[in-house]
């Protein structure tokens, strides 16, 4: 078990996005600013549509998932989301899943796109095992506090 907090992120495919996303805008800015044909409204163009795809790649590379006392932040694409730990009933990361997805005390399901075994496999076990861990232990000591 982990100290907390804990942040999972998917490292490699975080490095590939932002490089990805550099690369392309150097290229398309460096087209925009050599061809001379273009004038400066079309240069422009150029250079924000680079940094448009950037800031996708970007926003793509921005999820995590991360662990603290006082429950679990998920941060996906388009939002974050903080969980308190008696909120989560399970954390599951199947054969063949994308992503690890949380099962809630309120019978829904929630992607968490932070722990995703694309690039990375056995980090992204190793990853949703400890979050399942985590999970499991406050769940018990919850559990113990009831009793009492």
């Amino acid at each position: 078990m982990s100290d907390l907090p804990v942040t999972f992120r998917p490292g490699h495919t975080r490095v590939i996005l932002l490089t990805a996303g550099v690369a392309i805008f150097v290229v398309i800015s460096g087209i925009a600013l050599l061809l001379e044909q273009l004038g400066p409204g079309e240069r422009l163009s150029f250079i924000l549509t680079g940094a448009l795809i950037f800031g996708v790649l970007a926003q793509l590379a921005r999820v995590k998932v991360v662990a603290d006392d006082t429950g679990v932040t998920v941060v996906n694409i388009a939002g974050r989301r903080h969980l308190d730990w008696a909120e989560i009933v399970q954390v599951n990361l199947r054969p063949g899943d994308p992503w690890v997805f949380i099962d809630l005390s309120d019978g829904t399901s929630l992607p968490a796109l932070g722990i995703q075994p694309g690039i990375a496999k056995r980090r992204a076990i190793a990853d949703a095992h400890t979050l399942r861990a985590l999970a499991e232990a406050r769940a018990t000591a919850r559990d113990a506090e009831d009793r009492d």
